[in-house]
């Protein structure tokens, strides 16, 4: 029996405890300009679709989610 690439990119967000998804998360954006600048298309097509994959989840566990003030732009 093969696996397919879908199976390797990892567990459902949904599956993984808070703890766990901020891990991935994390795993995710340290690696995110390298795999930006070298992988191939295939790579980076599979980082930005896990990366929303999480992201995602983590906005919907996190609604109301603090927002730091001083990350905020202005309106022009």
């Amino acid at each position: 029996m093969s696996d397919s690439v879908d199976d390797l990119v990892g567990v459902d967000p949904a599956d993984l405890s808070d703890e766990d998804l901020l891990r991935e998360m994390g795993s995710l954006h340290r690696t995110r300009l390298d795999t930006l600048r070298h992988g191939p298309d295939a790579a980076l097509a599979t980082h930005l679709r896990r990366t929303a994959e999480l992201e995602t989840e983590y906005l919907a566990r996190h609604p109301g989610r603090e927002v730091d003030p001083h990350r905020l732009t202005q309106a022009f």
